[in-house]
C-alpha cells in the first residue's frame, strides 16, 4: 500500500516506503535523502495518542527504530537490515496534529554494522533522541 505524505500535511519531497504491513499500521511514516543526512516524518493522529491526550511512547520509539532503519540504508530499496540495538531518551511530548521529524545520521558504517543517530523534533524543538545499531542482511 502507498501513501501519499500531502494526504497528511507533509511535503511532496518526502517518500512513503512501503513493504512493511506494521509500519503502515502504526504511521504512516515517511522519508526523505537530505545534503545532511535522513530526515523522516509523520503526522500525529488521535490513534497515536495515549490516555493522557500526547503521543504514546512507543509510537515514537517506533517512529525512531523506522528512522535509524531508513538513515542506515540511505533510503536504498531492496537492502534489508534489522534492529540489533535502540535506544532511547524522551525529552518533550507531542500531541495530536504534530508534523514529528526525524534528522538521522550515521555514525559509523562497517561491513553489516551501522551506527545511526536521530532526533525526533516538533517546530524544532526536541521531543525524543534515538541512537541504534542496524545491521545489514541477505533476505532468503
Amino acid at each position: 500500500m502507498q501513501f501519499d505524505p500531502q494526504q497528511y500535511g507533509i511535503s511532496s519531497d518526502f517518500k512513503h516506503y512501503g513493504g512493511d504491513p506494521a509500519e503502515d499500521a502504526l504511521g504512516p511514516f515517511f522519508g526523505r535523502m537530505t545534503e545532511n543526512g535522513f530526515e523522516t516524518a509523520f503526522r500525529a493522529e488521535a490513534k497515536h495518542c495515549n490516555g493522557h491526550n500526547t503521543v504514546h511512547g512507543g509510537i515514537l520509539m517506533s517512529f525512531a527504530d523506522y528512522s535509524l532503519c531508513l538513515a542506515g540504508i540511505d533510503g536504498e530499496l531492496g537492502v534489508n537490515v534489522l534492529t540489533v540495538s535502540c535506544n532511547n531518551e524522551f525529552i518533550a511530548p507531542a500531541v495530536e496534529g504534530d508534523l514529528i521529524t526525524g534528522r538521522c545520521e550515521v555514525l559509523r558504517q562497517g561491513r553489516s554494522l551501522i551506527f545511526v543517530r536521530c532526533t525526533l523534533s516538533v517546530d524544532g524543538k526536541h521531543v525524543l533522541n534515538s541512537s541504534g545499531v542496524v545491521k545489514r542482511f541477505v533476505k532468503a
